[in-house]
């Protein structure tokens, strides 16, 4: 967890195997350090950094190094990958490998690039019903692609997913959030609430008290799950009995546009993918 401290990494968060029944969604992004079911409700999440951090624990230290012959980068950290994943991902992109941050996807490309690939296809619905028998079992495992266009898109698609998820993406500005929060009250989450009330509309209200609500928000979007979570429905029924602040209330409407743009975002990802297996 050290590696998470600076504020500058990321990680994925995902569990080795799946106990639940239901498809597979078991997969997160965090800056931050994690609690062991961040993701999963019955097995402990791992954390995976992408980058890799000096520290007081010299033995460590010299393992880290002794395994790369990479230049270190920002804060003298190094990529988390596998040096033979990486040759591999080379050869087959005619790419060259930078050791920190993004590369330009003309010439070579950086460890971020790769994260977001990784998590783009990670959050491909048909790689989640493909292989839902394997990833029950162990780690999903990253399909190499030589298609360097195909690559360059799920990059892109990735990276939109990450900032989604760590709240930091530009379509989480205020006019984008498409809900509305018009009735004023004491923001007291109620016992026996959240409920949601579906409308002609295709939206619907979330409802904190008798009279209070977030209204515009999709039943898919109220549905949808980050692994064994209903995220929507989750986030609030953690704050039953407290008083929702303004911030608050920002920061669910954010989560709200996450879900929606996670929806699309997925269903871009697919079509991205000619075929499968990925080639």
């Amino acid at each position: 967890m050290h590696h998470m401290l600076d504020g500058a990494n990321m990680g994925l968060v995902l569990p080795k195997r799946v106990e639940t029944a239901g498809p597979w969604q078991h997969i997160f992004v965090s800056r931050e350090i994690i609690e062991h079911v961040a993701v999963s409700l019955k097995t402990t999440d791992s954390l995976l950094p992408l980058y890799l951090y000096p520290n007081s624990n010299e033995s460590l230290q010299e393992k880290i190094q002794a395994n790369s012959s990479w230049t270190s980068g920002l804060n003298s950290r190094i990529p988390n990958l596998n040096p033979g994943f990486i040759s591999d991902l080379e050869s087959c992109l005619n790419l060259a490998f930078v050791t920190d941050g993004h590369g330009d996807l003309a010439a070579n490309f950086g460890p971020e690039d790769i994260f977001d690939y990784i998590y783009a296809v990670f959050n491909s619905p048909t790689y989640r019903k493909r292989y839902a028998e394997f990833l029950k079992m162990d780690f999903p495992r990253v399909p190499i692609t030589s298609n360097i266009e195909m690559f360059r898109r799920l990059c892109a698609l990735g990276k939109d997913l990450v900032d989604l998820h760590l709240l930091k993406s530009p379509m989480q500005e205020a006019s984008n959030f498409h809900t509305h929060y018009p009735i004023t009250g004491d923001n007291i989450v109620e016992k026996g609430y959240p409920k949601y009330v579906p409308d002609e509309s295709k939206s619907g209200r979330i409802y904190i008290n008798e009279t209070q609500y977030l209204e515009g928000v999709p039943k898919e979007v109220w549905e949808f799950h980050v692994g064994g979570y209903q995220v929507c429905e989750k986030w609030l029924k953690d704050r039953r009995g407290r008083r929702l602040s303004i911030d608050d209330i920002t920061h669910y409407r954010k989560v709200v546009v996450a879900l929606r743009e996670t929806i699309r975002l997925m269903e871009e990802i697919d079509e991205a993918i000619p075929e499968w297996p990925i080639k």
